[in-house]
């Protein structure tokens, strides 16, 4: 197995955080935040959402959450709909590269979701809630 957490900004939809393990366990998503922390630098006002998977209820992830100012939200108990942003992302994901792959080694899945995330989804990847561009293209746009 490889495990992957993900942080999207919802504004403008790319993927800002990301990390692949092993185990599901704190230490993923807590890398998966402070990638995006990094990237994007600390807000006045960040709201992280989420499910109630342990990773994301563990003491190290809400001391996290809380030393960097992240409000924290999280889905109902069995809404899967709450997430629907996450959910979308990683059928996505499955959908357009992973589902039919066999991988001969974690580093090779590790490689393929790399390219996926960084070259294809928020460089290429169109999104209808941006008017059927990139993100990256969408953030530009702002810019401008």
């Amino acid at each position: 197995w490889l495990y992957v957490a993900v942080v999207l900004d919802l504004f403008s939809r790319p993927a800002v955080g990301w990390s692949m393990k092993a185990d599901r366990d704190a230490s993923l998503v807590m890398d998966a935040l402070m990638m995006a922390v990094w990237r994007r630098g600390k807000a006045d006002a960040l709201l992280h959402h989420s499910d109630q998977g342990s990773q994301y209820t563990s003491e190290q992830f809400q001391r996290l959450l809380s030393d960097n100012g992240i409000t924290c939200s999280m889905s109902r108990a069995g809404n899967v709909w709450d997430n629907s942003a996450m959910e979308s992302f990683f059928s996505s994901l499955k959908t357009e590269r992973t589902s039919r792959k066999v991988y001969r080694s974690r580093t090779d899945a590790r490689s393929d979701v790399f390219d996926y995330i960084e070259r294809f989804y928020n460089l290429t990847r169109r999104h209808s809630t941006l008017g059927y561009v990139s993100p990256i293209q969408f953030e530009e746009a702002l810019k401008a």
